[in-house]
């Protein structure tokens, strides 16, 4: 039979109270649709991503110091919580910028780049030199 310490056992009958917050998630929704972490520019994306390539909430708010730990925590929770949903805006998220990507090589084709680039460099030092 255990014999219970003194100084806990005394006290069993005392009420104890802990009072109960519910905080919002530290996410924000900016003007283009991006949710990024309130207060910084860190995206949804980046700390599931990072999250997703196994790094801990530590390493995350190591590697973006603008991030407070208790955030990526409650963020990292939110993300288990609500999968489906996160997964498929992250899904629409990736889905866009490939739609963007594509129209910017559509109308600035990276095709011949390099040489433009220096014919340019060679036009400019040429009107350097006269």
């Amino acid at each position: 039979m255990a014999i219970a310490h003194p100084d806990i056992t005394h006290n069993l009958d005392t009420k104890m109270s802990l009072t109960l917050v519910n905080e919002p998630i530290p996410l924000v929704t900016d003007a283009n649709g991006v949710v990024r972490v309130s207060k910084t520019r860190v995206t949804l994306d980046t700390i599931v991503t990072a999250f997703l390539e196994g790094a801990t909430a530590e390493e995350i708010v190591e590697q973006y110091p603008s991030l407070q730990l208790s955030d990526v925590y409650s963020i990292i929770g939110y993300y288990l919580r609500h999968k489906a949903e996160v997964d498929t805006y992250l899904l629409e998220r990736q889905h866009r910028a490939t739609e963007v990507r594509q129209e910017a090589e559509r109308r600035f084709s990276p095709e011949g780049i390099r040489d433009r680039l220096l014919a340019r460099r060679d036009r400019e030092l040429g009107q350097n030199t006269i």
